[in-house]
C-alpha cells in the first residue's frame, strides 16, 4: 500500500490552493443566433454590401435582377409583392429610384427603410465637362452614384447595421462587428486603386463615359472627366447633336485615350462618337449590378476592382 509523505500532501494543498486562486476563463461568446428578418435590397450590389454587414444572421435578397439597368426598371406587380413582404428595405436613396416612392404606397405596410447614401453630400454631375454646355439644359439632377468611390460606401455600411439593428435590436452586436470588418475590407481597396492608378501617368488619368456617373471616383483617385455620351446622371436621356458635337471636341482638344462604357450600354453612339475622334471604346464595366458567383464582378468589391483594372489598362 502506497504512503502519501507530508511533502506530497503540501504539494498537493498547493496545486488545490492555486487552482482556486484562478478565474475560470471566460466562456466564448456565441454568435447571434440566425433570425428569420426578411431584407430586400433594391440593386444587387446593395444586397452584397447589406450581406456582409447581415453575416450569417440573416439572408438578403435583391429586387432588381442582375445584369439590369436600374435607371430603366420598372417593377412589375411581383417586385411590388416582394416589397411589401419585406421587413426591411434598403435603398440607394439620392433620387436614384425615382419609381420607390409610388411602390411604397402601393406595397403599404410597415417596414424598417435604410436610404444607404443617407447622410453623404450630392455634387454636380460632371464639373468642368463638356455635358456642362449651355445646351446640356434638362436632365441634371445631382449625382447619387456614391458607391463608385469605396471610401463613401463606409457611409452605406454605417446606415445598413444602423437599419438592420433598428429592425433586429437582439443582433445589434453582431452587425456591429460585421459592419466594422468590412468597413476594414473597403479601406484596403481604397488603398489598392491608389496604387493601380498611380501606374498611369497623370496626364492619362482622362475618363469619358456612357453617362456621368463616375464623379466620386474621378475626385477619389485624381482622374478628369472630360464627357459623357449622355450627358445625364441617368441613362434615359439622350444626347442632342449639339451636345455630340461639343463631347467630340472637347476629346480631341483633351486627348482622352479612351471611352468607357457600362455592360449593357447600346455602344452606337460611343462607337460613332471613337471613329470621329480615333479614341477606342472600352465595354463592360459594372458600375450598377454585380455579376453572378460566375462572372468577373461577383461582389461589390470584385466589381470595384474589374472596373479599375480595366480603365487602368486602357489608360496605360
Amino acid at each position: 500500500m502506497s504512503r502519501i509523505t507530508p511533502l506530497c500532501v503540501l504539494a498537493l494543498a498547493a496545486v488545490i490552493g492555486l487552482a482556486a486562486c484562478t478565474p475560470p476563463a471566460p466562456a466564448a461568446r456565441p454568435a447571434a443566433a440566425p433570425t428569420s428578418l426578411n431584407v430586400l435590397a433594391v440593386e444587387t450590389f446593395l444586397a452584397d454590401i447589406a450581406q456582409n454587414v447581415a453575416g450569417d444572421r440573416t439572408q438578403v435578397a435583391a429586387l432588381m435582377p442582375g445584369g439590369l439597368d436600374p435607371h430603366a426598371f420598372e417593377p412589375t406587380p411581383q417586385d411590388v409583392v416582394k416589397i411589401s413582404q419585406s421587413q426591411v428595405l434598403i435603398a440607394n436613396g439620392a433620387g436614384f429610384e425615382g419609381w420607390l416612392d409610388k411602390v411604397l404606397q402601393q406595397a403599404g405596410g410597415t417596414r424598417t427603410f435604410v436610404a444607404a447614401a443617407a447622410g453623404l453630400t450630392m455634387r454636380e454631375p460632371a464639373a468642368g465637362a463638356a455635358s456642362v454646355d449651355e445646351h446640356a439644359s434638362n436632365q441634371h439632377e445631382g449625382d447619387p452614384h456614391f458607391w463608385l468611390d469605396p471610401v463613401l460606401t463606409i457611409k452605406y455600411v454605417e446606415n445598413i447595421r444602423d437599419g438592420l439593428s433598428q429592425a433586429d435590436p437582439a443582433g445589434k452586436e453582431t452587425y456591429a462587428a460585421n459592419a466594422t470588418a468590412y468597413i476594414a475590407q473597403l479601406k484596403e481597396l481604397d488603398g489598392w486603386i491608389e496604387a493601380q492608378v498611380q501606374t498611369v501617368p497623370a496626364e492619362r488619368r482622362l475618363l469619358v463615359t456612357n453617362h456621368e456617373s463616375f464623379g466620386y471616383f474621378a475626385d477619389r483617385y485624381g482622374f478628369t472627366v472630360v464627357g459623357a455620351v449622355i450627358p445625364s446622371v441617368s441613362t434615359g436621356a439622350s444626347p442632342s447633336a449639339q451636345e455630340m458635337a461639343a463631347l467630340i471636341e472637347h476629346i480631341k482638344g483633351r486627348g482622352a485615350p479612351a471611352i468607357f462604357l457600362e455592360a449593357g450600354a447600346n455602344p452606337q453612339l460611343a462607337r460613332q462618337i471613337g471613329q470621329e475622334t480615333g479614341v477606342k471604346v472600352v465595354t463592360g464595366l459594372f458600375t450598377h449590378s454585380i455579376t453572378d458567383a460566375k462572372g468577373p464582378a461577383p461582389t461589390y468589391i470584385e466589381m470595384m476592382k474589374y472596373n479599375v483594372r480595366t480603365i487602368v489598362d486602357a489608360l496605360k
